[in-house]
């Protein structure tokens, strides 16, 4: 992100525990309010060019999704 010159468009947080251990790494999107699991390099760099070329992110790994009320799970639908 630093090579890209992302900071100001991309944040990061490292958090305590969000009861999703079986789906980390996570990477959670917001505004948007997407949760994607299993995050690896490959996965973070796509997540970072769509961003970058403004994009609607798709990964194919989403988990939760903000249907502008609720958190809804991908999974299950």
């Amino acid at each position: 992100m630093k090579n890209l010159e992302l900071q100001k468009k991309i944040h990061t947080t490292k958090t305590l525990c969000n009861g999703q251990c079986k789906h980390g790494p996570i990477t959670v999107l917001y505004p948007q309010g997407t949760w994607y699991k299993e995050m690896n390099k490959t996965k973070s760099k796509e997540l970072i060019r769509q961003l970058k070329e403004n994009e609607n992110v798709h990964l194919g790994s989403e988990l939760y999704y903000h249907d502008g009320k609720t958190y809804k799970n991908h999974e299950s639908e």
